[in-house]
Parts: structure tokens; sequence; C-alpha cells
């Protein structure tokens, strides 16, 4: 009997329990590999710490008048009849009582009762390098071997041979992993769940807006061979070549209680029921998209990051999709390829893992012999579509495609230099990066703004993120004085260390679960469940500054030239993912054309130029 676990309110005690739940679905010989007892519980920092740490990243943002009001709000908030050690305490005791203290609220908070659409808000795409193929033979020859590259992926999770990733020697939490397959986000009025089934045996694969079931396993259980899933896609395109489908896919994309509502309306017919049933519970899907416009050399990078992101719109490729699956592997005709995952159950480190093992088992002829074995005809997922379901169809269509043609994206490979030239100089690459983003940002704003770097917490059982900020005091002087003609190289070159290394102390801090944002929403969401007003701290206008982040960054450290990409968090701001490598850094800049005074193509060509500065000052010319 198939198992499904479903992730349901995360304000009460079911709900606590049922992260713990999740790793029911791992076999008992890989149980004790993924459970986390190699890794400590994450702590809650102490509140006076986080408090001043606080403060310290409102200095660079916000004038002196409006510090010394939120000075008095925290210390009424810590001092005596102040909330804040009552609230200090609940959290503290939520940590001896749970898995993780904070990672239940964050997913609840950040992800399922978010109503923004999953596209271009939420999931994240990663593009990969273009492969040496230009039509659908070559499309489906690809698409067998990553399927079965998958497949073999998930063989290694669910027998325990997956080894314990560690960082800075460190065990990190493997709890993720299992989950990456057979889980979907299901959409609700007010805010979504999410499910996963644990012996699902299909993938569901998505041509011309049509959705097939497959079946990957043979009836003796063995996984199938990559020619026999080749059979068995080369019959998916013979029974997919009408266009003239209704893109059932679009729907996904829709502003999450609008979806919730046409979700509740789909489901109440019981041949939608089960064709949606067939999506959740897929291994994964595969999206074989038709092909598209062909643009010059210096905009394919950019083109090939929104097909993964979106699928270029709903006179494109973006029906070929279903935003709420965890896993989607798209593979185009022109040998574009790459892979878009939802967040709640996934994040980036182990989706690079995940990707470097599909990219090396590509390398590899395939190892197993293909069994005489007849296949069952794939299965197409068939809906009845009435009056209501057809004009929320229409909805969706016209709302993605003013998305859609809303985000501007630019992708660039900087080729000056790598992440070897900050060692050089023995600097962190990371951090050089980040005072590059501030420097730029600043050139282009003439002011630097609130940025949130992805730290992991992997370290810590059930971890899963938090943030590195910036601009600090130490930043923000070297940015404003950058310019300054007055100023000696020397000088310029020791503000930049010092930008750097409180940096680099800042991401020391956040890998320790020491950082302040997490522990910030901790204590608001603390009160909350205990009835009580929000605090005034929060409440406060710098508090809402602070949180408005503008720029929005994620380092994606992969061992091949991928470039991830994602919309900006706030509709005045920026997205900038990078990817470096040993000589070059790929850079994606996202920003909404509603916002006059934001262009990608601005911040991406302001960036190189910094960068190039940047190394002048470190290696000057004679």
């Amino acid at each position: 009997m198939k198992s499904s676990l479903i992730l349901t309110k995360a304000f009460s005690k079911s709900a606590m329990n049922t992260r713990l739940g999740f790793l029911d679905v791992v076999s008992g010989s890989s149980q004790e590999r993924y459970f986390s007892s190699l890794v400590p519980a994450q702590p809650v920092p102490p509140l006076a710490q986080t408090l001043q740490g606080y403060l310290r990243a409102l200095e660079p943002l916000i004038p002196e008048e409006e510090l010394v009001h939120t000075r008095k709000n925290i210390q009424k908030f810590c001092g005596e009849g102040g909330l804040g050690p009552q609230l200090q305490e609940g959290l503290e005791r939520r940590a001896r009582h749970s898995n993780n203290w904070i990672s239940d609220w964050w997913v609840q908070w950040a992800y399922l009762e978010s109503r923004q659409p999953l596209p271009v808000h939420s999931n994240p795409a990663i593009s990969l390098p273009k492969r040496d193929f230009s039509d659908w033979r070559g499309q489906l020859v690809f698409a067998s071997k990553l399927i079965a590259a998958a497949l073999d992926f998930k063989n290694v999770v669910d027998n325990g041979r997956l080894p314990v990733e560690y960082m800075r020697g460190q065990p990190l939490c493997m709890e993720l992993f299992p989950l990456l397959f057979s889980s979907c986000r299901i959409p609700g009025r007010k805010h979504d769940t999410i499910t996963h089934h644990s012996r699902a045996r299909h993938i569901t694969v998505v041509r011309n807006y049509q959705f097939f079931q497959m079946d990957v396993y043979n009836s003796d259980g063995s996984r199938m061979t990559e020619s026999q899933i080749h059979a068995q896609l080369l019959r998916i395109r013979a029974e997919s070549w009408k266009t003239d489908k209704e893109p059932m896919g679009i729907l996904t994309s829709e502003h999450r209680q609008t979806w919730g509502q046409a979700y509740s309306r789909l489901l109440k017919d019981k041949l939608n029921k089960e064709s949606v049933r067939a999506i959740e519970k897929g291994l994964f899907t595969l999206c074989l998209d038709s092909p598209v416009m062909r643009v010059s050399d210096d905009k394919y990078s950019s083109r090939m990051a929104a097909q993964i992101l979106h699928g270029g719109g709903t006179h494109s490729n973006s029906g070929n999709r279903w935003f709420d699956k965890t896993l989607q592997f798209v593979v185009g005709e022109d040998g574009s390829w790459g892979l878009l995952y939802e967040q709640a159950t996934a994040e980036g480190p182990p989706i690079a893992t995940l990707l470097d093992h599909i990219l090396q088992y590509c390398k590899k002829p395939d190892p197993k012999k293909t069994p005489l074995i007849p296949l069952q005809m794939p299965k197409k997922l068939y809906f009845n579509i009435d009056r209501e379901i057809k004009r929320d169809i229409e909805h969706a269509k016209q709302n993605l495609d003013i998305l859609i043609n809303d985000l501007d994206i630019r992708c660039f490979n900087f080729q000056r230099f790598g992440k070897e030239l900050p060692k050089q100089h023995n600097l962190s690459p990371n951090a050089f990066i980040q005072v590059a983003l501030q420097l730029a940002y600043y050139k282009v704003h003439n002011e630097v703004c609130a940025s949130c770097d992805i730290a992991s917490q992997r370290m810590f059982r059930g971890g899963r993120t938090d943030y590195i900020r910036s601009p600090t005091n130490q930043m923000l002087k070297f940015v404003l004085n950058f310019d300054d003609p007055s100023i000696s190289r020397e000088a310029k070159l020791e503000l930049l260390r010092e930008a750097i290394e409180t940096y680099v102390t800042l991401t020391d801090q956040a890998l320790k679960g020491q950082s302040i944002d997490r522990h910030l929403l901790g204590l608001k969401l603390q009160a909350i469940e205990e009835g009580l007003s929000v605090p005034r701290l929060f409440m406060d206008t710098a508090y809402g500054l602070a949180t408005h982040w503008k720029l929005r960054t994620g380092q994606v450290p992969a061992n091949t030239d991928s470039v991830m990409c994602f919309g900006p968090l706030v509709p005045d701001g920026y997205a900038v993912c990078y990817n470096p490598q040993s000589d070059h850094v790929h850079f994606s800049v996202t920003a909404f054309n509603c916002c006059e005074e934001t262009q990608a193509e601005t911040l991406a060509a302001t960036l190189h130029s910094t960068l190039c500065q940047l190394q002048e000052l470190l290696q000057p010319t004679v």
C-alpha cells in the first residue's frame, strides 16, 4: 500500500511532528544514514547577541535619528517587563521538543503561506551547458539518459549509498535527499501543503501540453534501461503531436489562492482527480520542450535560463510545466536543458549533488542490457474541461504572460578572472563578489540596500537556510571611498580587506547557526503562537526597511558551467545568482520591468565593469 505524508499548518503540534514523519518514507537500510544523529540540533542564538547584530545591520541603511527610535524599541523589548525574554524562553522550549525550532516555521512562512505564483517568484531554475544535439531525435536520446541517471541517483539514495556530505569538516544533514522524488506542493486557498509518496514507480512526461504517466520500472522491480526508456519516449512523441490541447499545466502558475480555488473545482471530476494525482505522485516530471525562436549568441544564455524558469510564455513552452512538482527536468530540441525545482522540499546544495551525479552518469555508456520484456504503452492523462476550468485556464494564461513580460533576465559569463584571483590575495571569493555587488548597486542607484545571501544550515538537524546580511559598516565605507581619487590605492585595498573580513565573520556566524534573521522571525512567530500582539520591534519602519530585500543573491558553487536564476523578492529589487569557477564566473541578473528604477541589463553591465575595476585594484597595470 502506498504511503503518503502531508505537511500541514506549521503553527500546530501536528505540523511540528510532520517533519519527523517525513523520514518514515526512507527504507530501514538507509534510515540511519539520513536520520540526523550525526549532526547537532540547531541552536537558538542568545537574544542580546541577535539584537546587537540587528542594530549593526541597520547602521548602514537608516539615519541616526531612526536608529535612536529603534534602540528604544529594542530596550523595551529585551528589558524588564518586555516580551523578549519570554519569547526567547518559548523558542528554547520549542527547540528542546522539536526536530528543528525554526525550519517548519520557515517553510510555512516563506513558502506554503506565500500566495505569490511559483514561477519567477519562488521556483529557482538551473540552466546547464548546451548538449551536442539540435533535433528531436537527439532530444529523446539525451532525455532517456537523463531519466536513467536520475533513477540511478534515487537508487543510491534509497539504498543508503549516498555518502554523508561535509562542510568545513562537519557532517551535513541529509534529510532532504529522500524528499526530492515523488514530492509535490498542493495548492490551498489560505496555505499550501506538501505531499510525498514513497513507492511511486512512474514519472510524468509532458510534451505539447499533454501529460503522460510513464512507468520506469519493470515488472520484476528492475529499473528500465536507457533503450527501454527511449522506446517509451518515442511512443509518447507519436501520441502527442497535436498542439491544439488545453495547457493544463498553466493553472499551476497562478496566484496560489486562485489556483487553490481552481484546484478544488478541477478535482470534483473523477477523471481530473486521477490525472492530477498521477502527476503529483510521479517521481519527477520530464518536460520535452518544442523549438523556440533562435537568438544571437550573446542572448542565448539569457533565453535558455528564461525557458527553464518559466517556459517562455503561453505561446511557447509554459504549458509544459507543472510548477507544483518538486523536480522538473527540461530538455529542448536545440540542446538546451536544465532543472526547475520547488523550494518547500528542495534546496540548492542537494540539487547540485543530484545534477553532479547526472552529469557523471551521462559520460558513461548504458551499463544495463535491455531485457526482452514487453512494455505497456505510457498512459495518457486526460482532463474533462468544463466552462469554469476553461475560464481558469484563460485567466492563468493572461496572468502568466504578464508576469513573464515583466521579468528582465540578463545572464553573462565574466571571463576576466574567477575565484582563483581573490584566493591569490588571501580573500574569500564569495565575500569578494558580495562587495562587488554592493559597489555595483551603489554605482547604479547612489545608495546601498538591504541584501541577503543564502547560508546553509544543514550542519544542524533539519536545518534549512539563513541569511548573511550586507552591507556592513565596513562595506559601506569601502563603497563610499572607492571612486575618491584623493584616497591611495593602499588605503582602498585596506578598506576592501576590512569589508571582506567582516563579511567572512558574518558568514562564519551564519554557518554556526548564529545569524539574526531566522531568530528574529522566530521571535515574531513565537509571539503569534502564544496569542500575543506582535512586538513593536517588528512594526518599526526600520524592520520593514531591513527586510525589504532589494538585492537577493545566491552563490551556486557547482562543478559545471551552470546558471541559476530566480526573480527578485520585491518589485523594486534585483536577484543575482553567481557560479564562480576557477577562471570565470557565471552571473544571472533579474529585475522587473514595471519598476523604472531597476534594469537588469544596467546592473549586469555595471557589475561587469566593477569587477574589472576591482581586478585593477588588486593587480594594477604598470
